[in-house]
């Protein structure tokens, strides 16, 4: 199991974390949501839960919760800007399919 990141998603977390000034990582998650049913979750970390599985990648930790790593394992995160639209991507091999908008998926 594995979750990785690039250099360009990696820097991107580790400003936002810097500008935080505290938080052991990134968590990266799912939820049910939208037309295809699942979406993905960001959000910092502070403090470890029992069941989360940790990576370090390029010296930034991404934690990922059990329920979650069904449908991630294998994920690369990126960070990419074109033209003035700027965001994370999510390189998931476990996806199926995705809404006509980008917001959700399905496995």
């Amino acid at each position: 199991m594995a979750i990785t990141m690039t250099e360009a998603a990696a820097s991107r977390v580790r400003s936002f974390l810097e500008s935080r000034g505290k938080g052991l990582g990134l968590r990266l998650g799912v939820r049910t949501s939208g037309c295809s049913g699942m979406a993905y979750v960001l959000e910092f970390v502070d403090d470890l839960e029992e069941e989360d599985h940790v990576f370090e990648e390029k010296g930034v930790k991404v934690i990922v919760d059990s329920k979650s790593m069904l449908y991630l394992d294998g994920t690369e995160l990126d960070f990419a800007k074109e033209g003035l639209n700027e965001g994370f991507q999510f390189n998931n091999p476990n996806v199926n399919s995705e809404c006509g908008c980008g917001e959700s998926f399905n496995v």
